[in-house]
């Protein structure tokens, strides 16, 4: 297996020599030359090498995935030997995108054919097509009769088309297969496609495309894209294009500049902004503030402003991207859903407000603007706060330098596994080995272990009769097929994205509203959080249904928001720690030469930093800092780990559980990406002694002790239960209800562990390392044990701990309020401090 980077860029003339006369005549006409990812990428697809294309918006790595096959079609168009088959895959995992390239497709081929009618030759026509979950039953029946030559499609929509017996059929001669936006692909739904690629390589030999924007490390999603034991070689252009990005601040001081001064002071900065340039793209990080941001901007009078994100219908959507398009928008404000590469015409500024807590995320938003290849992509980041001034000045640093955050893809996901082995039992009767060399050929499940492909076939060829869980197929432990209603079972209910539901609040039988299930899905006992205004305790939960009692004087431990909030990179969080560090050994010229911030910036940060080091310390690579300090009813122990709130989360749930078990109290926890906090009863001490033990404690055992009693292993266990075929969430064409999935689930549950069984293991597994970042939190969990732990005990927190402790406060009290609080702390600080001299 060779994993390279292509060096050789091809001439125009190397090019063109390659490609049929009608497809050279127009490119010649349309384009005049080829840009770098075509120079690098056209030939060597042509010579059907797999090839991994990464380069951003606006650079053709699109027609250069597609040029080669089309160049093929129209040689068997002009030979007259086009078949009724699929030669070409194009697959993406957003049905908006696959419209998208139907239509900029079918452009082309218009233009190639005219050029062909004026060259006097007739060409037969080659058919595109879309089939996704929106596609319908007669559009199917069409595409039976008169197959499409090139097909657009879903990582869903190709696993159904795989087993549907006559439609496969018309796949076994596909030649290339071009797989976009595969950094969106990183997750459970990649898994899933990576096994229907091998599947497909078992009827047809093809050529793998991937096309991505900004993504690390490139070999890792090069092996992801081809599978175990084949080559791919890395196109990566994404260097070519100029990119310039700016942290701006609204104030010069977060502290003692008022609110509504602050957020006057924004949207001046906004309204200026937008007036300098043609287009504008707003990115947010939650929906919410999108919709807050688009309202206030009209209300500045400002004309052409548009929303797009995931909660509006797609129609509402669709007329959005159109309308940028046509250049009818001055501003479109999102949270996530233009990140990915739908046509969005010229852009020539995009503003992240807020940190988009990754350097991937940002580079991709930011490339949206300037269009071409040859246009500066425009970015500007403006900050909240002093800790995202901080986060914003190292990412834009990281950014320009070339260093970006790694991604990680799922590996040995047995629900994924479990949904792939129906879909292969009803293609045929399968040996064992046949098919466990088969699936152990895509990437993630390189290292499946024998024993669990063996416990997932006896899993699906049980029964547990008394629960109402039927067998999938037949299994007599050398051979399996399918059994009973199994194609019905699999075309209901294919697909990892689960269902999502409202969770309904109750306190005495008493509804007192909802909350989002991701939201639910966080909370332990003895969280409080705010609902409608009130303070709630959480109790307990069951089926879609959460116990609370209202309390009084009570802080939150959790805020409402905190499931939208996007996580900060592991990477991107050791480069903050490490500048933290920094920072304070240099001065502010330095800082402002360095980072390419202006002297307002400098100022703010070296403040910052200086002020926490009078007060407790900087905590560093060498020194870690845990503090404490106390208010009326609880104790607060403050780690101040930046690994991230993923990492940082499986760290607190993991010491919070060893407290609790040693002092028999509820031990809650609050988490940022900066640090997080055990909290306790004021009446209970945690001595040095026992703080120095949680550095030698089993992290994982203790952390699966604390999710094994949480509401997220209920939740979590119903999503893979439903995408191992263990709960069903359609049946004869009935859909079962998210509440009666849940319902069934948790009565599995207790089972299912007590038998280990893999969809349980796999259900712990997604906690773990999906959800909670279990590798990078024992990877920092080693760094701190190295470090001097120095320990404070505070009459208030220290500035770096602001955030944190007015974090779950949020809901409570207004932005206003909020900002006094911090006002409070801070002149606590200042006076600790003066009173230090």
């Amino acid at each position: 297996m060779t994993i390279k980077y292509l060096e050789r860029e091809y001439s125009d003339e190397e090019i063109y020599e390659i490609l049929e006369e009608p497809v050279r005549v127009w490119f010649k006409s349309k384009y005049k030359s080829f840009t770098p990812p075509q120079r690098y990428a056209i030939k060597e697809i042509h010579e059907k090498k797999n090839v991994l294309i990464c380069s951003p918006t606006g650079s053709g790595k699109t027609l250069s995935a597609f040029l080669a096959g089309i160049n093929e079609l129209i040689k068997l168009s002009m030979e007259k030997k086009l078949g009724d088959k699929v030669y070409i895959i194009y697959i993406s995992p957003l049905r908006a995108l696959n419209n998208d390239i139907e239509r900029n497709l079918k452009e082309p081929l218009k233009e190639i054919y005219e050029t062909a009618k004026n060259l006097g030759m007739e060409l037969d026509e080659i058919r595109v097509a879309v089939r996704t979950s929106d596609t319908t039953s007669h559009q199917k029946q069409k595409m039976l009769k008169k197959p499409p030559h090139i097909l657009i499609t879903t990582p869903e929509s190709l696993a159904i088309s795989l087993n549907s017996p006559k439609f496969s059929q018309l796949l076994k001669d596909v030649k290339y297969v071009i797989v976009d936006e595969i950094h969106a692909l990183t997750n459970k739904r990649g898994v899933h496609l990576s096994l229907s690629l091998e599947r497909l390589n078992r009827i047809s030999n093809f050529v793998r495309i991937g096309l991505s924007a900004t993504i690390s490390p490139l070999e890792e999603i090069a092996k992801f894209l081809v599978g175990v034991g084949r080559d791919c070689y890395i196109v990566d252009v994404s260097y070519r294009k100029e990119i310039e990005i700016k942290v701006l601040s609204p104030v010069d001081d977060f502290i003692y500049t008022p609110t509504e001064e602050i957020t006057k002071k924004l949207y001046s900065l906004l309204k200026k902004l937008i007036e300098e340039h043609k287009t504008v793209l707003i990115f947010t990080n939650t929906r919410g503030a999108a919709e807050r941001v688009a309202f206030h901007l009209k209300q500045l009078g400002i004309k052409g402003v548009g929303t797009h994100h995931s909660s509006l219908s797609r129609e509402v959507r669709l007329e959005v991207e159109e309308k940028l398009k046509r250049g009818e928008l001055k501003v479109v404000c999102t949270s996530t859903s233009l990140e990915l590469g739908i046509d969005i015409g010229s852009i020539d500024l995009v503003i992240l407000l807020g940190s988009p807590k990754s350097v991937a995320r940002a580079l991709q938003r930011i490339g949206r603007s300037g269009h071409r290849l040859h246009e500066k992509s425009k970015g500007i980041i403006i900050a909240f706060d002093r800790d995202d001034l901080i986060e914003n000045t190292v990412l834009a640093y990281d950014a320009r330098t070339g260093k970006i955050d790694k991604v990680k893809i799922p590996r040995n996901c047995l629900d994924v596994l479990s949904q792939h082995i129906v879909g292969m039992a009803l293609e045929k009767v399968w040996s064992v080995d046949e098919a466990y060399n088969l699936v152990k050929r895509a990437y993630p499940y390189k290292d499946l272990s024998k024993e669990d492909f063996l416990d997932v076939l006896k899993y699906l060829s049980g029964s547990i009769e008394e629960r109402r869980v039927y067998s999938k197929i037949w299994f007599d432990g050398e051979k399996f097929g399918k059994k009973g209603r199994a194609r019905v079972i699999y075309f209901m209910n294919v697909g990892t994205i689960p269902d999502e539901t409202a969770v309904e609040v109750y306190e005495n039988n008493k509804l007192v509203g909802e909350v989002e299930e991701e939201f639910a899905e966080k909370l332990m006992k003895g969280d409080i959080f705010v609902l409608g205004g009130k303070t709630y305790k959480f109790l307990g939960g069951r089926g879609n249904r959460i116990r609370v009692r209202e309390v009084y004087n009570e802080k939150p431990t959790i805020p409402a928001w905190f499931s939208e909030q996007l996580p900060l990179a592991y990477d991107l969080a050791l480069d903050v720690e490490r500048f933290r560090g920094e920072a304070k050994n240099i001065s502010i010229d330095e800082l402002i030469e360095k980072y390419e911030i202006d002297e307002k910036a400098g100022k703010a940060i070296k403040g910052y930093i200086e002020e926490q080091d009078r007060y407790a310390i900087v905590p560093t690579e060498e020194e870690m800092l845990i503090e404490s300090f106390e208010e009326e009813k609880r104790r607060y122990y403050i780690f101040h780990f930046v690994a991230g709130r993923r990492a940082n989360e499986a760290i607190a749930r993991a010491f919070a559980n060893y407290v609790s078990k040693v002092k028999r109290t509820n031990v809650r926890i609050m988490v940022n990406d900066y640090s997080f906090a055990l909290v306790l009863p004021k009446s209970r001490r945690l001595s040095k002694e026992l703080l120095g033990q949680l550095f030698n404690i089993d992290l994982l055992s203790n952390l699966k002790e604390s999710i094994e009693r949480s509401e997220i292993i209920k939740r979590r266990f119903r999503h893979v239960a439903t995408r191992g075929f263990l709960i069903l969430r359609r049946y004869l064409n009935k859909k079962i209800s998210v509440e009666r999935q849940q319902f069934n689930a948790e009565a599995l549950l207790e089972y299912c562990k007590k038998v280990n069984h893999p969809l349980y293991r796999e259900t712990i597994r997604e906690i773990l390392e999906d959800y909670l970042d279990i590798e990078n939190a024992l990877n920092y969990y080693e760094k701190v044990k190295e470090r001097k732990i120095i320990y404070k005990k505070l009459s208030s927190p220290s500035p770096f701990a602001f955030n944190l402790v007015v974090m779950a406060s949020s809901d409570v009290i207004f932005m206003e309020d909020k900002r006094k609080m911090i006002l409070e702390l801070h002149k606590k600080v200042l006076e600790a401090i003066k009173g230090k001299k």
